[in-house]
């Protein structure tokens, strides 16, 4: 989106070019987030009978997480949220066999993804974090009574603590060695044949300072901000610190064990490419994350794990478990601009983000697209960045500090809003050798009609671009990327790609092929550090309604469908010049219903100024705007810009539109 140059107050400097594991508070503390994806709060509805549970796919294994396991857990609302007790684990495993639910062991897995070796109908892992002492007293008995296989993770530090030692713990306050499981117990254990210890790492279990700000991350994934300095730790240290780290835990439990691990559990679920890499050489084939989902066997990286929360009854697990991966739930966007909270003065900044954070868990929506470059001109351009990088000046280390808290704080999935090829490098003589081109005669000069734009075809400009994402990725924690409307190509560009021959453009389909790849390789870079991201890139509405239109701008929507987690089409009526906004409207939402997928895979976003003016646009008629979407069968919506200084759209009105507390789905359940 393009903000209008020159106008600087919040609400009325943004308008549009043309046509998302919480983890809890800023201190970690016990094995999970605090809300950790997909995990289970409230217990729900107790039925008579529970239906059978559907068969998975035999080529996935469901991996459940357990933690404490004790007799005297209270319902639902113990102050131990992941404790289970003793006589529930037994309901679960009276469940399993029932139902014909099979615990595997790490050895069947193993066969299956190396030698094809079948697993049993509905195989299951149980795995039970942090090595607490329950896991032998309560655990055990039952997984020899029933002959379940099982994983026990527990931490290498924790295991070795000296006389007096505590560690802060989730629910039971401080954790020490008397609440863990012994040397001596886990060899009785693994002795068994049911019992493979896993390591839980050496010291990972932490949060270390991520930030200027102080925020404390987790450890695997977070490049360690040294105050004193105002350094980041380097490639190097960071991976001789995983290394060191992983390497101490295996050692120590070969030591006392004989035998190596073979799975590591990650604290918090944060991994990453990396680390699962540096595991591998140190023969650990496994690493387990914590997004709830069934894990295909031929990839044992970051599998994921249903995380038991709430002691739940059995009909509350089958539910947790039984959602169908396909079921979709409404997606709420609020779209921030950063800028916003950027100030001089850095208790401003703090004042700002507190503003910010309190409206968004107010309004309760699902998603934050937030603002990860700087553009106080307002043009589109990225001239600065919010992080470290290599290539554009950093305005201020903000990005990952307010995401941190909004994901934390305000409990949303934040995606970093990013351009592909709007970068300004700051050096004219460089970005005219880099930019998208156009030919005037037979001499290629470059093309600006709005954006400066950084050429697909260039390969100078794509390593750029490359290195900018990973620097996000490094230094930040989120949940997805926004990819921004200047991902365009006209048709007279880009000469770039044909540069000694005068004349010679690319195809439309070289065009948009070509935006699409580089999204694509983004992405992968991405996933290098952040595994779990998810991909949405903002589309011109006239793509949708005038498909004929890609030939201007090298964008498809219904190859958008396929390649994004989301599209997220800028559905703006005043932006388009439509005479009857709501009949608009209904209309790009009946074009998009027409598309296999279209309207699960399609956000709209609205606007909540008109440009034209420019002025607010009445919080009633944007809610007026959203209950027809919803009405047309729309499935995903949000608006842009939030003014949270100004507050516009007004607070209470539009929460009652946007919230996500209306999503079935997002139902509370332990």
């Amino acid at each position: 989106m393009r903000r209008s140059p020159g106008v600087h107050t919040p609400g009325f400097r943004a308008g549009w070019l043309m046509v998302t594991l919480l983890l809890a508070g800023s201190i970690l503390a016990g094995c999970v987030p605090s809300t950790p994806r997909g995990s289970m709060t409230q217990a729900g509805p107790v039925p008579d009978d529970l239906p059978a549970t559907p068969r998975a796919d035999p080529l996935q294994v469901t991996i459940l997480s357990y933690h404490d396991v004790r007799p005297d857990v209270e319902g639902a609302v113990d102050a131990d949220r992941y404790a289970v007790s003793t006589s529930r684990l037994v309901e679960h495993f009276d469940w399993f066999l029932a139902e014909g639910l099979h615990p595997v062991s790490v050895d069947q897995i193993l066969a299956a993804r190396d030698s094809g070796a079948p697993l049993p109908d509905q195989p299951l892992l149980l795995v039970f974090d942090d090595g607490l002492r329950s896991v032998y007293t309560e655990v055990f008995p039952l997984l020899q009574l029933y002959g379940y296989p099982a994983v026990v993770a527990p931490v290498g530090l924790w295991m070795d603590a000296p006389e007096g030692w505590s560690v802060p713990y989730d629910g039971l306050g401080e954790l020490t060695a008397e609440d863990l499981v012994t040397w001596d117990q886990l060899r009785t254990m693994q002795a068994s044949g049911l019992v493979e210890v896993a390591t839980h790492t050496w010291d990972l279990h932490q949060g270390v300072r991520g930030n200027p700000q102080g925020n404390e991350q987790p450890s695997a994934v977070t490049r360690i901000h040294d105050p004193a300095t105002g350094a980041y730790e380097d490639d190097a240290s960071y991976r001789e610190r995983i290394r060191d780290d992983l390497s101490r835990a295996a050692g120590r439990i070969e030591e006392e064990l004989g035998q190596r691990p073979r799975v590591v559990v990650w604290p918090y679920g944060e991994y990453s490419q990396v680390t699962d890499s540096i595991a591998r050489t140190l023969g650990m084939p496994i690493s387990m994350g914590l997004v709830p989902r069934p894990h295909p066997v031929d990839d044992l990286s970051g599998m994921g794990r249903f995380v038991i929360t709430g002691n739940p009854t059995v009909t509350d697990l089958a539910w947790y478990l039984r959602r169908s991966p396909s079921a979709v739930s409404p997606v709420r966007v609020v779209h921030v601009d950063l800028d916003y909270v950027y100030d001089e003065d850095p208790a401003q900044i703090e004042r700002n983000l507190d503003a910010l954070v309190e409206r968004i868990s107010t309004i309760r929506p699902s998603h934050v697209y937030l603002q990860a470059f700087g553009d106080p001109e307002g043009d589109g351009t990225a001239r600065s960045l919010y992080f470290p990088n290599r290539h554009l000046p950093m305005r201020a280390d903000l990005f990952n500090r307010v995401a941190w808290q909004l994901r934390t704080r305000a409990g949303v999935s934040v995606f970093a809003w990013m351009p592909l090829l709007a970068f300004d490098l700051g050096d004219d003589t460089r970005n005219d050798a880099l930019s998208v081109l156009r030919w005037e005669g037979d001499r290629a000069v470059p093309s600006r009609p709005d954006y400066r734009r950084l050429s697909p075809w260039q390969p100078e400009a794509r390593r750029i671009i490359h290195e900018i994402f990973e620097d996000l990725a490094i230094h930040a924690a989120f949940d997805g990327i926004l990819f921004h409307d200047d991902a365009y190509l006209n048709d007279r560009e880009d000469a770039a790609a044909h540069p000694e021959t005068p004349g010679r453009l690319p195809t439309v389909r070289e065009r948009t092929d070509a935006l699409f790849q580089l999204t694509s390789e983004v992405m992968e870079t991405v996933r290098r550090y952040r595994p779990e991201a998810r991909s949405a890139r903002n589309l011109y509405a006239r793509v949708v309604l005038e498909p004929e239109s890609e030939a201007w701008f090298a964008q498809s929507f219904p190859r958008s469908l396929e390649h994004y987690d989301h599209t997220a089409v800028m559905a703006m009526p005043y932006m388009e010049g439509a005479r009857n906004a709501r009949r608009w409207l209904g209309e790009l939402v009946r074009v998009v219903a027409e598309h296999p997928g279209g309207l699960e895979g399609t956000v709209f976003e609205l606007q909540s100024v008109d440009w034209r003016k420019p002025a607010p646009i009445p919080t009633a008629e944007l809610v007026e705007w959203m209950k027809d979407l919803e009405r047309a069968g729309a499935i995903h919506f949000g608006y842009y810009p939030d003014d949270f200084i100004q507050g516009h759209p007004d607070l209470w009105t539009i929460r009652s539109a946007l919230s996500i507390e209306r999503d079935p789905w997002r139902r509370e359940h332990p």
